[in-house]
């Protein structure tokens, strides 16, 4: 996640986990993790989809 005031990475597999934090609050990055853990079945559908599952 990339703002105007920071960026962050969460890592996904194999649990959701702050990678990276740059100048994002705690409470920003609350939130953040929010909207992964809402999403999290869209997001690996879709990484899924794109790069393939690991199982070919």
């Amino acid at each position: 996640m990339v703002r105007q005031n920071g960026e962050a990475k969460f890592w996904l597999d194999p649990q959701i986990e702050l990678a990276n934090n740059y100048k994002l609050s705690r409470k920003e990055l609350n939130e953040i993790e929010k909207i992964i853990e809402e999403h999290y079945e869209e997001f690996i559908t879709a990484w899924e989809e794109y790069f393939g599952n690991g199982s070919n």
